[in-house]
């Protein structure tokens, strides 16, 4: 698969997801410029320490910092798991950019999804396993 040619105006989408978050992350042709709903990590993840390096790790594993600027809408989810759904469209986002990087950002992890999510509540049970306390009379 040939590179795909990234302009001003055009940007390659990779979506990411994790637990209830589901990430948009669109890349840009620019200077390393990241924006997390029309907010800076600094400011959207302020109580998550080292949350702005974390969203950056596939592209200073690629050697691609600084090279596209970074925009990702999020839907629901807690902050730590939009962290790593973005992660993910990063990653996703920079295989339809260059396909030689694959084995790179598998090894690295940035391309597979955590699979683990919220198990559901049954009836007669507290919560998903935890049973009320059994009492013979």
């Amino acid at each position: 698969m040939p590179k795909v040619i990234v302009s001003k105006t055009r940007y390659v989408e990779g979506v990411g997801r994790r637990k209830e978050v589901t990430a948009r992350v669109r890349l840009f042709k620019g200077t390393g410029r990241i924006l997390v709903n029309n907010k800076k990590p600094e400011v959207y993840f302020s109580d998550i320490i080292g949350a702005p390096k974390m969203l950056v790790a596939p592209l200073i594993l690629t050697n691609n910092e600084g090279k596209f600027d970074i925009f990702a809408k999020l839907y629901g989810g807690g902050k730590r798991a939009q962290v790593d759904a973005i992660k993910l469209g990063i990653g996703r986002a920079l295989l339809k950019i260059d396909e030689t990087l694959k084995p790179t950002l598998r090894k690295n992890g940035f391309l597979t999804r955590d699979p683990r999510e919220k198990e559901r509540q049954k009836p007669g049970l507290k919560g998903a396993r935890k049973a009320p306390q059994w009492s013979k009379r």
